[in-house]
């Protein structure tokens, strides 16, 4: 098994081995595994290309380490445990053997439905087995996942299938969230009318009662394909640098990008960070409350987990429903004892009042998680007294879709607690501050461009079909260095605090949304000439979307011109780029060479109107007291 840190010490002196000897470090991670055929060379790489690969020529299987290897030892332990969204309907549940039999069925239901290695198939699902199992059959047979947030648009979903050019979608009739019944097929139905051609099969699982339609020749029932397959199939030979998935993430242009993880060096970092954050121990009952459709879905509810031997839960509905308790119920109910969720979400039950978590036991927790953007300190201090009861240490976890898994955080209570700040960098790690003029800044107590310097195993090796965009979005900004687009504090104590996007990246309810790609969906609305959008703070989401539009006419009734524009940008990407706030302006702030000065429309959205910095250079600076003006009667 993967090598557990089992105190202060034992990190420091694994920390220096790791950035002393890199790969041999790694080398000792990657030896705990199953391999086909081990690697010629640990690491190869090159970060102007960039071309990074760690197990050269090593040849694996990555579900044959997340069920195979396990089922001789824990074969009758529950692997995933599965909560539904209703608390009356039946919890799930699945060993290591009753999981191992299923991934296999359906992954002999994915070949008889003509999928093949390097095919890629993409998820349109709601949090059921089923996702998890389907993802697993894909990398059982080599096939290249592509798992799209059952939140997004039509729009946003035909555009991400026709990027990766998929063969298959699998999606359910309806999703069931809160008091939500989501008619699923229907938006998977309107994105294929979009010219996604390379579609030839639609696998539906069914999770209604009620009727869809269905295309002849097109579109088949999940049971009717998997039931009755053999609970066996060979897993296929992978290259260590083959594809495992794709998935997309928002970037500062409009277009969403197919970040790819290959298959060896993933396995083994989400492993190694998995057991080593959490302290996970053999028999405890690991909760992360993600959806698979973002990357902590797919490393610590999926393969991080199960490639640790875990017992890891998944979770159907929302924390609110059907009270404000949910998540302490369910906590109790299981005797959870890692349990990993979002600042927003502890935001939004800290309003609901304590009585709501008071009335719960939760002497089962022994490690806190927080996961999707930095924590701030009054939901940390709630999360540690309320939830951990002054006992739990709290894990606030840095990383990324492109880093694959965790890369700052504390590891259990084997490392140094502070508020609002990620702590220090996992073995292997090395990350560093940069100034804009492109040079490292040494010592402690210093901000700056949170840089990393040394590949990891599980970083990202393109973005699909685009390697240019990789290299100029992550590797173009600092010569050999990965740049993560944050800005980061290190204090005396050389603990790390993030402090957020420096790009035109919005992190909303810690989801990462592009400002471009908001603005071209609220271009889309027939009144609007240009638009401006920001990210301000917000009590709940941590950052809320604030949008300034100018019209091509004056606007007879406002409030019916807000839900219109909210309308298109739920159509166009989904209801998670929603703005919360839309002002009408008659221009924005530009430069003379006709650049928008965001700063001004930042500072304005969060009411920082006092600071707004010499404004006399500005092409047209009269529209910045206009703006100011609305925005004072906005609020």
């Amino acid at each position: 098994m993967t090598l557990q840190i089992k105190s202060f010490e034992e990190y420091q002196k694994a920390y220096q081995n790791s950035v002393a000897d890199p790969e041999a470090f790694w080398a000792e991670q990657a030896e705990t595994f199953t391999w086909k055929k081990k690697w010629d060379k640990v690491l190869d790489w090159d970060f102007k290309g960039p071309d990074v690969k760690w197990f050269v020529n090593g040849k694996m299987n990555i579900t044959e380490n997340c069920l195979d290897r396990h089922l001789a030892e824990r074969g009758d332990q529950v692997a995933l445990l599965w909560e539904p969204n209703d608390p009356s309907d039946e919890v799930r549940s699945f060993t290591y053997k009753e999981l191992y039999a299923e991934v296999c069925k359906a992954a002999n239901a994915l070949k008889a439905n003509g999928i093949e290695k390097g095919d890629r198939v993409c998820f349109y699902m709601p949090m059921v087995p089923e996702l998890a199992i389907a993802v697993l059959a894909c990398a059982r047979i080599g096939a290249i996942h592509s798992v799209v947030f059952a939140g997004f648009s039509a729009h946003a979903l035909a555009d991400r299938i026709k990027d990766a050019t998929c063969k298959m979608v699998i999606c359910s009739d309806f999703n069931n969230r809160g008091t939500k019944h989501i008619p699923v097929k229907k938006v998977v139905d309107d994105a294929l009318a979009m010219d996604c051609d390379s579609i030839e099969t639609v696998l539906v699982y069914k999770n209604g009662d009620e009727q869809v339609p269905m295309q002849e020749g097109r579109d088949k029932w999940w049971h009717d394909e998997v039931n009755g397959q053999s609970p066996e199939c060979e897993a296929t030979e992978m290259d260590s640098e083959d594809m495992l998935f794709i998935l997309y993430t928002s970037g500062s242009t409009g277009k969403p990008k197919g970040v790819v993880h290959t298959c060896g060096g993933y396995m083994v970092y989400t492993c190694y960070s998995f057991r080593n954050v959490f302290q996970y121990q053999d028999g405890d009952v690991y909760w992360c409350t993600a959806d698979i459709g973002w990357i902590t879905g797919h490393s610590y509810i999926v393969y991080g987990p199960l490639l640790a031997g875990a017992t890891t839960m998944m979770f159907e509905g929302v924390p609110t429903y059907p009270d404000a308790g949910r998540f302490w119920e369910v906590c109790d109910k299981h005797k959870v004892n890692q349990f990993y969720t979002a600042p927003t979400a502890i935001r939004a039950l800290i309003a609901q009042g304590d009585e709501w978590v008071d009335k719960y036991d939760l002497s089962s927790l022994t490690v806190l998680g927080s996961v999707g953007e930095p924590i701030n300190e009054e939901a940390w201090q709630w999360y540690y007294k309320k939830v951990g009861r002054e006992r739990c240490p709290i894990v606030d976890t840095w990383w990324q879709t492109e880093t694959g898994a965790i890369m700052i955080s504390g590891l259990g209570d084997h490392s140094p607690m502070k508020p609002a700040h990620a702590g220090y960098p996992l073995p292997g790690i090395q990350p560093c501050l940069m100034n804009a003029e492109g040079e490292e800044l040494e010592g402690n107590d210093i901000e700056g461009l949170l840089c990393i310097k040394y590949p990891w195993p599980s970083i990202l090796r393109t973005t699909y079909g685009d390697h240019e965009r990789c290299r100029q979005t992550y590797f173009s900004a600092f010569a050999d260095m990965y740049f993560t687009g944050d800005g980061a504090r290190r204090d005396k104590d050389g603990m790390y605090r993030i402090i957020g996007r420096v790009d035109d990246v919005i992190n909303v309810s810690g989801h990462r949304m592009g400002t471009a790609e908001v603005e071209n969906a609220i271009n889309e609305h027939s009144m609007v000439v240009e638009s401006a959008v920001v990210g301000y703070p917000h009590d709940i989401k941590g950052q809320g979307i604030y949008a300034y539009i100018i019209t091509n006419g004056p606007v007879d009734d406002e409030d019916e011109f807000r839900k219109e524009v909210l309308k298109v940008v739920t159509e166009e990407i989904g209801p998670i780029a929603k703005p919360d706030r839309i002002q009408v302006v008659s221009g924005l702030p530009k430069t003379r060479s006709g650049k928008i000065m965001r700063r001004i429309l930042r500072k304005v959205a969060s009411g920082d109107m006092a600071n707004l910095g010499d404004t006399s250079t500005l092409l047209n600076p009269e529209v910045v007291e206009e703006i100011k003006t609305g925005a004072e009667e906005l609020r």
